[in-house]
């Protein structure tokens, strides 16, 4: 790929994605009614409550460990005496593998009840079916990245070049070299292209209802449900 390749794949499209998530973030929030997530738990419940308990708990516990690479550089774990064979072995591919595996089989429980469940796919919009579809390929990426390209390339180390892009992406100091060529293996680059189209597309879905904290629900009066005796 050429330089100018690279630098729209690896500079203009994170930023367009990034530029997306905030703007678009701020015109939802700022729309009134414009946060819901619509439950279709009326509809289907056991299948529903195992897979969105697996998924939301694997997917923070995901986010929290692309946080931790990307952020923290490996000189400052080296630093704190966090040597490399512990970060991998245990933090990345022991903690990472338990919440990965979590939010794997919580998607795909999800998935598939959205497109077996007849009154379920018959109320979901096309945009529920597609971001559904899109986040399990996205994770399934993410753990053939780590559990299949990165055994068989041992020499690859992603804090190395990915984490560094990442960092200079955020400091405004792009540095598009380290994902060009071959050096990061594709899976990895297939994995980082639809993450970073799910942070593009985020506020454009039910999915935004993540940033939303509901704080007025703790002051407001419970809703007193009550059953009529039957005549």
């Amino acid at each position: 790929m050429s330089n100018f390749g690279n630098i729209l794949l690896w500079v203009v499209y994170p930023y367009a994605m990034l530029l997306s998530f905030f703007i678009g973030t701020i015109w939802r929030l700022r729309k009134p009614g414009g946060v819901t997530a619509k439950s279709s738990e009326l509809l289907e419940k056991k299948r529903l409550i195992w897979g969105s308990i697996l998924f939301h708990i694997g997917i923070l516990g995901v986010f929290m460990g692309h946080v931790i690479g990307i952020f923290i550089p490996e000189s400052w774990t080296n630093a704190i005496g966090i040597s490399d064979h512990f970060y991998h072995v245990y933090m990345a591919m022991t903690m990472g593998g338990i919440f990965g595996v979590m939010a794997l089989v919580g998607v795909l429980v999800l998935v598939y009840r959205r497109f077996t469940n007849l009154r379920v796919f018959a109320t979901s919009s096309l945009t529920d079916s597609i971001v559904i579809v899109a986040l399990a390929v996205t994770i399934i990426l993410g753990m053939l990245s780590s559990f299949v390209a990165g055994p068989l390339d041992p020499s690859f180390d992603y804090r190395l070049n990915i984490s560094i892009w990442g960092r200079t992406l955020f400091m405004l100091q792009p540095q598009w070299q380290m994902m060009a060529g071959n050096v990061v293996p594709l899976i990895y680059k297939l994995h980082i292209i639809c993450g970073l189209a799910m942070f593009g597309f985020f506020p454009y879905t039910r999915l935004v209802h993540a940033l939303y904290v509901p704080l007025h629900y703790i002051f407001r009066r419970f809703v007193v449900y009550r059953r009529y005796p039957r005549k």
